[in-house]
């Protein structure tokens, strides 16, 4: 067999969402590279193209989950609603594409299966699954955090006659519920949100609920004309508040502490951001309750007793108020009528915690004592194999034939988050150990693309063409990471994907860091002040001296 012929390129670029498109846009146009994307998609728009569930919505505000980086779309750009639908995402996505004229460097229909280091050439050599061939110095991984989903923990999906979808992976036609009886396995929160739409349609709804979540108002509503004038007038202050606040939104009215509040003091805070929505409740009413098992306690009760306020049948209400992990040790879901779609009569609620799902039969779901209950349609929700995910399922091999999977065997080793020892030229995007998921996505990726092109334009500066972390730098930023998630209650989640623990198998380590988002900048300020401290920086010619 002829061996393809390689393309080169000065970068290769993983996906077509939020940070590939960034990424184009700033190593094509801005430092004039030679760069190529790929997608397996169709379309631009990453998690929000898959991701078309019903309900499938945003949970930072539209006005902070958008690009900064030019100020021309800022202004330009008309959100309708206060936390926007996916289809307006995507547009979003779609318009930015056409705007910056981003989908000629992009491969759709292309999913990249092997990705391995040259070390005699200094590249990176990319195998598409069309077996194509592509060369790079560098490669800038935007596959995204919550794009591979985790494989269901029981067996039989194959035989199930009805029809099945998941929520990560909707197709792009309308599906029909009425008159259906519908089965949906998970209630994170795509499974939340799918919950609360399909409820209004479905003939009947049963919800096969393992774990509980702390679910809490959205406070959605349509884009306010005097709002938006006003925030776009004074834009770049709250860019920069958001880049200076904890979670990357510019929330300002946290209190110090639930513990030292009086009850009277603590409801009036709890109702106050409650009933204003979004993620008040969890980083902007008391900076003690994710550190704290009494001030997490509060909180904690405070929703379970929202709940029973609003289930009307208290069993049913027991079962949904979350009792195994302190509140925000999981990302809080955010709804919209939510527990109101459990009053309905066509809804149902099944524990399957007590009574674990056995098999997915030709009919429906099997439990453990044997009772079956029968579907014309199942929906599986159930979760992602989160910010390893993405990276491991490429085959990354770096140098000397070292896999990434085997360097992470024992979970993720990175520096900053962002490149791994022995994988050079290597930037990955809100990668493991990077704030990511706690910090406002898009200004994250922007943060981490900047970093990224910054660094390739200084070590270009210099003469030279290869970078990655010490051993000693990730060694240390590993131990980092871990000892802040030790001084949260982040561990103290069973099932948290913050810390891999929704994947049988996978290692049990932090996937985020918990030191916020200026913290993080901060930390990234001084490494580039000091020369890319933890960083080998060197030459093609360097290698080959060392090596003869």
């Amino acid at each position: 067999m002829v061996s393809p012929t390689a393309e080169n390129h000065d970068a290769i670029i993983i996906g077509a969402g939020f940070a590939g498109l960034y990424a184009i846009h700033a190593l094509r146009d801005k430092e004039s590279k030679n760069v190529v994307a790929f997608d397996a998609a169709d379309g631009v728009g990453g998690t929000w193209y898959w991701n078309r569930y019903p309900g499938a919505r945003v949970d930072i505000e539209s006005v902070h989950y958008s690009y900064s980086f030019d100020d021309a779309l800022q202004q330009d750009w008309h959100w309708t609603e206060r936390f926007p639908a996916q289809p307006e995402i995507l547009r979003y996505l779609e318009h930015v594409a056409d705007r910056f004229d981003l989908r000629r460097s992009i491969r759709f229909h292309t999913r990249i299966v092997s990705l391995a280091w040259d070390d005699d050439n200094s590249h990176w050599t990319a195998t598409t699954d069309a077996g194509e061939v592509h060369t790079a110095r560098y490669v800038i991984s935007g596959a995204g955090t919550l794009s591979v989903p985790k494989e269901p923990e029981f067996s039989g999906i194959e035989n199930f006659t009805g029809e099945t979808y998941a929520t990560g992976n909707w197709p792009h036609h309308e599906i029909g519920f009425e008159g259906k009886r519908v089965g949906i396995v998970g209630v994170g929160s795509s499974g939340i949100q799918a919950i609360s739409e399909i409820a209004k349609t479905a003939g009947h709804l049963t919800v096969l609920q393992r774990t509980p979540n702390y679910a809490t108002p959205i406070g959605n509503y349509p884009t306010d004309p005097a709002e938006e004038a006003a925030e776009k007038a004074d834009y770049r202050a709250l860019r920069d508040a958001s880049r200076n606040h904890f979670l990357g939104v510019p929330y300002s009215e946290v209190q110090p502490s639930a513990v030292a509040a009086s009850p009277e003091e603590r409801r009036e805070v709890f109702d106050d951001r409650w009933n204003r929505g979004g993620f008040r409740l969890f980083i902007d009413s008391f900076g003690d309750i994710l550190f704290d098992h009494e001030a997490n306690d509060t909180v904690a009760q405070y929703i379970r007793d929202r709940i029973r306020e609003r289930v009307q049948d208290p069993a049913t209400a027991e079962l949904l108020a979350p009792r195994d992990h302190p509140y925000g040790t999981k990302r809080p879901p955010l709804e919209t009528d939510y527990y109101e779609a459990y009053n309905r009569p066509n809804v149902d609620l099944v524990d399957v915690r007590s009574n674990p799902i056995e098999a997915v039969t030709e009919t429906g779901v099997r439990l453990a004592d044997g009772t079956v209950h029968r579907f014309d349609v199942l929906v599986l929700a159930t979760g992602f194999d989160a910010c390893t995910g993405p990276l491991l399922a490429m085959n990354i091999v770096g140098r000397s034939g070292l896999a990434l999977a085997d360097h992470w065997a024992d979970g993720p080793q990175t520096y900053l988050g962002l490149m791994a020892a022995g994988f050079p030229n290597l930037f990955m995007i809100t990668g493991p150990q990077s704030p990511s998921v706690l910090y406002n996505m898009p200004l994250a990726i922007e943060d981490h693309v900047d970093f990224s092109v910054e660094a390739i334009r200084y070590i270009e500066s210099t003469g030279r063409s290869v970078i990655e972390p010490t051993s000693d730098a990730e060694r240390d930023w590993v131990a980092h990471t871990n000892e802040l998630a030790q001084a949260t209650l982040l561990p103290d989640s069973p099932t948290s994907w913050y810390m891999g623990n929704n994947v049988p198998g996978k290692p049990k380590r932090v996937l985020v860091y918990l030191g916020g988002a200026p913290g993080y900048r901060a930390r990234c300020d001084e490494v580039v002040a000091a020369g890319y401290a933890g960083f080998d920086i060197s030459s093609s010619s360097d290698r080959a001296l060392a090596q003869a």
